[in-house]
């Protein structure tokens, strides 16, 4: 059995991660070898065909680790016990600041989606899927209850912010002159602002 942590303590499947996700940044996941990314990671190939069944394994993690913990941080947006506007202005910027400190997740993700199993494709569709039809709902919960323009559907609502979400990665630079929460706070007020009846 391969071992579970190294020297500091970082576990295997934590310190595979790390290392492919710096080598597809640094050179596309198509031009990133299983090798390399062992190597990288100081371990065996075995090690990580323990832990991660292929390199198409690893790229699926990449993107499902944040969105995981995005899918959380919505759910408790959504459930909170405060105005909708509020815990949507919350959850809007939220998803801008944990895509921008996983910047590199995402521009890899969207980068290399194409190169996804057909499977691991649909998955992920769906597990998107799901994320943008609870933000959805926030949007019509506040529609319904007059506090947002029922003028424009919520779904061209949901694709206007999560189209400059998914831009971030083509601009955003952490020596920029916006901060993480700046940003967000920006794109959250634009989505809000445009909802106002």
């Amino acid at each position: 059995m391969p071992r579970t942590t190294d020297s500091d303590g970082t576990p295997v499947p934590q310190r595979l991660l790390n290392a492919a996700t710096r080598l597809f940044a640094e050179q596309g996941y198509d031009r990133t070898s299983v090798q390399e990314i062992v190597e990288a990671a100081g371990v065996t190939k075995g090690a990580l065909y323990h832990y991660f069944g292929s390199k198409d394994d690893l790229l699926h993690e990449v993107y499902a680790r944040v969105l995981r913990v995005q899918q959380e941080r919505l759910d408790a947006f959504a459930n909170a016990d405060e105005p909708i506007e509020k815990r949507l202005r919350g959850a809007a910027a939220d998803v801008v600041v944990t895509t921008i400190d996983n910047l590199d997740d995402a521009m890899i993700f969207f980068r290399s989606m194409h190169h996804l199993s057909p499977e691991k494709n649909k998955q992920v569709r769906a597990e998107r899927r799901r994320y943008h039809e609870r933000f959805r709902a926030l949007i019509e919960e506040g529609q319904q209850q007059g506090v947002f323009s029922k003028a424009t559907p919520a779904d061209l609502v949901v694709d206007y912010h999560f189209g400059s979400v998914h831009h971030l990665s083509t601009w955003y630079r952490p020596d920029g002159p916006l901060g993480p929460q700046e940003v967000a706070d920006h794109l959250a007020d634009l989505l809000l602002r445009a909802l106002r009846p």
